[in-house]
């Protein structure tokens, strides 16, 4: 197949903005480290970056808003972009992409969490302050509560491990247990819903009352085989539904 030369030149114009886009995003997170900027700094303007890069404002312009894209910086009308702190969200849809395109089974999701919030309920059980305690207690008793409402013990769910995650103090697992949301709304149901009976459903209540008793007690030890139980009743009921 043959291309005419002026296929060819948008190509390669295409390759080419395409290249000087990326490395104007690393020049921006390079200025970011380099000068040692924290969340909530401003970045130069899109006039003065571009100057600084011997590029365009629209080429910037781009790199910002990718920038944003991905959470790291936030830009809004009238004002500076800004450094910004990387949500769960971006991780959260990168995982749904790889379930929805086959590149990642909801059986290696669930592996994934079971060795990561063991260590962070571990972590918790250390770090919590009674405040954080206090909380992840109080959602395990609106699961009870609410029990007889799957969305509402859903999201009671979801907001439990999130609390985990943040009592755990160390960011990065509070960031992947966070990302975790998109993923769980989509099983958490399933799993419910085969777990077939109140009494089986109720073993699942059962277990975060005991996770969050261990996180209330300063106990790691029972709160990481407490998580690993939980999780593999949630595997068990999972896999009953025909969920791989």
């Amino acid at each position: 197949m043959e291309f005419s030369s002026d296929t060819k030149d948008v190509g390669e114009r295409h390759a080419g903005a395409e290249g000087l886009l990326g490395s104007v995003m690393t020049s921006v997170k390079a200025y970011i480290r380099d000068n040692g900027l924290q969340v909530g700094d401003e970045l130069p303007s899109e006039g003065a970056f571009a100057e600084q890069t011997g590029t365009s404002r629209t080429i910037v312009r781009e790199a910002y808003r990718s920038l944003a894209a991905l959470t790291l910086i936030d830009i809004g009308n009238g004002r500076r972009a800004r450094v910004a702190a990387p949500k769960a969200d971006v991780l959260a849809m990168i995982t749904d992409h790889a379930v929805h395109t086959n590149q990642a089974t909801i059986q290696q999701i669930f592996d994934v969490r079971r060795t990561i919030e063991r260590r962070t309920v571990a972590l918790a059980a250390l770090r919590r302050s009674d405040r954080e305690a206090a909380e992840i207690y109080a959602l395990a008793e609106a699961m009870q509560r609410d029990f007889y409402e799957p969305q509402k013990v859903m999201e009671h769910d979801i907001a439990f491990h999130e609390a985990i995650g943040s009592a755990s103090k160390n960011p990065m697992f509070s960031l992947i247990v966070g990302s975790f949301h998109v993923v769980t709304r989509h099983t958490w149901p399933i799993g419910w819903a085969s777990r077939g009976s109140n009494e089986t459903r109720q073993e699942s209540i059962d277990g975060h009352f005991a996770i969050a008793q261990a996180i209330a007690n300063g106990d790691p030890a029972r709160g990481e085989a407490a998580m690993v139980e939980h999780f593999d009743l949630t595997v068990k009921a999972l896999l009953a539904a025909g969920v791989y």
